[in-house]
């Protein structure tokens, strides 16, 4: 088939690459013609695609990245994966929409659309259908097939992939179900399939607020702890030995990772907007996690008074500072927000590290003050304090143990020693 996969970061390219390898002839389309020339050149910039499984699909032909909508045309299959974060408490799917938009244009009777990003319940049915059915003049379920998939991804576990990842599956009837189906049954080893958009939709909602509950259940958990004296690390290593109704969770400076941390929050959106409710427990666990950034910049000028040194003129070094997503998102991550507070103070702040599963986008573009350096022996000497906010498996933490005056350890990551003070 010709497959056009819309979005080409974390989520698409191993979707489109996966596909390549398959059989399938595809076209990797995205926006971002920066990204389209690394990827052109076989420089992958995203997710668990290495530089040796692309370039093959590159030399034969079977994978074209593009920015150009003309080659969008005559496809098969399309499924869109671009990003789709909350702005101001209401689902941004101006990204969705603009895909559906120019997919509408080279939609011909007989193909398939998916939508893979994230959105409310009825996304795929109430925006993605009418711009489809706009552009092309069909009509969805009659005339072209129509579903959806929710992305589910964790880049860089050592387990779960694309291809042995359970794949929910959906479609508007049908028939479009069995497109949806068959297509993803070749690319991974179990597919679900539920009744409804709707349903699929709302599972991935379901799993992302789990997700948030729990480590907003932590983080609290955190906060209290230290206030208290009591070692939060060592009560979640004890609870984390029952082998029934538990699930390990650990505290953190947010909610950031693979997928958008406010993709929770279109749960109380829609809530909201239809039965008029509020969906308390979510919107809680949102103010607890956004907290996180706040409370670490606290704890950090705590460790630095003890040590005779004020925030204003020392010099932090943050590590880890990108934790997945893509530019849309940067405003939103826990370590701009510790960044711009520390520079809000006067701190001397530099930054190391991105990471290697996610999106090459730098969160501190809004932060012109924040200096970004690599974490070399001399560069964690001379930090008043090194702050680890992710623990990609790109830095050295035995170095960081040894030349590091002071270490606020977020991720319980480094060796432990007289600098390391656990979040």
């Amino acid at each position: 088939m010709r497959v056009v996969i819309v979005g080409q970061g974390r989520v698409g390219l191993p979707l489109a690459v996966r596909a390549a390898e398959v059989g399938h002839r595809v076209v990797g389309y995205d926006a971002d013609e920066r990204r389209i020339k690394r990827l052109t050149v076989g420089e992958p910039d995203a997710g668990d695609v290495p530089a040796g499984r692309l370039r093959p699909l590159l030399a034969d032909g079977s994978y074209l990245p593009s920015a150009e909508p003309s080659d969008l045309t005559g496809f098969d299959i399309a499924v869109i994966t671009v990003p789709a974060p909350l702005r101001d408490g209401v689902p941004d799917l101006s990204s969705v929409e603009a895909s559906a938009t120019l997919l509408g244009r080279h939609l011909r009777p007989g193909a398939s659309v998916v939508l893979e990003s994230t959105g409310y319940p009825g996304t795929t049915e109430e925006v993605l259908a009418p711009l489809l059915e706009a552009g092309s003049g069909l009509t969805a379920g009659r005339d072209f097939h129509l579903g959806c998939s929710p992305e589910r991804t964790d880049p860089g576990h050592p387990t779960w992939r694309l291809e042995n990842t359970p794949k929910v599956v959906a479609g508007i009837d049908p028939a479009s179900l069995a497109a949806v189906e068959g297509f993803y049954g070749g690319l991974v080893e179990r597919t679900v399939p539920v009744s409804s958009c709707k349903e699929a939709e709302l599972a991935k909602l379901l799993e992302n607020a789990f997700r948030q509950v729990n480590t907003a259940l932590v983080n609290e958990l955190a906060m209290f702890a230290h206030d208290l004296g009591v070692d939060v690390w060592k009560a979640i290593d004890a609870a984390s030995t029952k082998p029934f109704g538990h699930l390990r969770f650990t505290p953190g400076p947010g909610v950031g990772g693979p997928c958008p941390p406010l993709d929770p929050s279109c749960l109380p959106w829609p809530v909201e907007r239809a039965l008029g409710h509020s969906f308390r427990l979510v919107g809680l666990a949102n103010e607890v996690n956004g907290r996180m950034p706040d409370y670490v910049v606290r704890r950090l000028g705590e460790a630095l008074n003890a040590r005779r040194r004020p925030v204003r003129g020392s010099r932090v070094l943050l590590l880890g500072p990108a934790d997945g997503g893509s530019a849309g998102d940067a405003p939103e991550k826990p370590a701009a927000r510790v960044a711009e507070l520390l520079v809000r103070m006067g701190a001397e702040v530099r930054a190391a590290g991105n990471d290697p599963h996610g999106d090459p986008f730098d969160p501190f573009d809004p932060f012109d003050a924040v200096r970004r350096v690599e974490a070399s022996p001399e560069e964690l000497a001379a930090a008043d304090a090194v702050v680890l906010l992710a623990d990609h498996d790109g830095f050295d933490y035995q170095a960081v143990t040894t030349h590091a005056r002071y270490v606020l350890d977020c991720r319980r990551r480094p060796a432990r020693g007289a600098a390391v003070e656990l979040l």
